[in-house]
């Protein structure tokens, strides 16, 4: 049996009432098979990356610890998005759910499906800056710490989300 992995999955949503789209996927998550969710952080409201005529995104980052390899991960992920109503029309397009596999572990890995860690994390303001919150002390298998990712990303217009000020 894999031992169990420490991973960080970043999530974005900007339609279909993003706020509830992140808790659901975050419930959606907890309840996948040999795998435990252990925090998540603070949502952030940024700019979209991609086409300006759509709405802000709505972003976090959750922590799990998870037996599954990072392709089953990757599959059980991609299940939750298409429960969720994702589509992929449009390249960085407005959707539902978005989640994204930011780190495995100290894992380096890189496949037709999936690269690790994830190649545009340490641009992110909106991935770093979340993932900064739960881990401030993360360092990545390149042996960068998150503060100085931090420091070297680009911004987009990241806003702290006060959920209780929001109606879901």
């Amino acid at each position: 049996m894999q031992q169990p992995m420490v991973s960080y999955i970043a999530l974005g949503s900007n339609l279909s009432n993003p706020v509830r789209q992140l808790k659901k996927a975050l419930l959606a998550m907890d309840q996948i098979n040999k795998t435990y969710l252990l925090a998540y952080s603070s949502f952030y409201q940024s700019a979209p990356m991609g086409p300006k005529d759509q709405p802000a995104y709505i972003n976090a980052v959750a922590k799990i610890h998870t037996r599954l390899t990072p392709l089953e991960l990757l599959d059980k992920l991609q299940a939750i998005e298409n429960q969720q109503g994702r589509e992929r029309k449009e390249h960085w397009g407005a959707r539902t759910i978005d989640l994204d596999i930011v780190l495995y572990d100290h894992t380096i890995m890189q496949t037709e499906r999936l690269t690790l860690p994830h190649y545009g994390a340490k641009q992110r303001d909106f991935v770093l800056t979340p993932l900064a919150e739960i881990s401030p002390e993360l360092v990545f298998p390149d042996g960068e710490s998150i503060s100085q990712a931090l420091t070297n990303c680009a911004h987009y217009n990241l806003e702290k989300v006060e959920l209780d000020k929001i109606k879901d």
